[in-house]
């Protein structure tokens, strides 16, 4: 059993509609997201605040079954460890079980001994459980809402 942070949801909605959801992450995650974020290779910018900044690459999209996010970089304002999230892989496993989709999200490397663990998983379920999944059932997420961050202000 792998000890890599994974959360499931099981909605009524088509798989088109879990993928579309899925790489539409400003109506889910955070609306401070600059860059591509549905399509093989776009790179996306995400910070909150002056607490947590990262860029991810879309290293493997597959439309209505899967969605793989490489996390190039990482910063956390709260931890020592500084590499954390580097190198991890967000992954967005589609499937249909019987007339229900099926949505498993893992964070390939987000594990118990990271010292960001428990606000991470906290956070990634609120994030998947509660407004991933509102945007698919209901057509409106909880994004962090915040100051938009423009093309300057993001580091490559």
């Amino acid at each position: 059993m792998s000890k890599d942070f994974t959360t499931t949801i099981v909605v009524d909605q088509n798989p088109k509609q879990v993928f579309d959801a899925v790489t539409n992450p400003r109506a889910w995650w955070s609306e401070e997201i600059v860059g591509g974020t549905s399509k093989l290779n776009d790179k996306f910018h995400y910070h909150y605040k002056d607490v947590h900044a990262c860029t991810m690459q879309l290293t493997e999209v597959v439309p209505e079954k899967k969605v793989v996010w490489d996390v190039l970089d990482n910063h956390f304002s709260f931890t020592k460890d500084k590499t954390e999230w580097i190198g991890n892989k967000i992954i967005f496993d589609i499937s249909k079980k019987g007339n229900q989709t099926q949505l498993i999200f893992t964070q390939q490397g987000l594990v118990p001994a990271y010292e960001c663990y428990d606000i991470c998983q906290n956070a990634w379920t609120g994030y998947v459980q509660n407004s991933l999944k509102d945007l698919i059932t209901k057509g409106e997420g909880q994004p962090n809402k915040g100051e938009e961050i423009t093309s300057h202000e993001v580091k490559n």
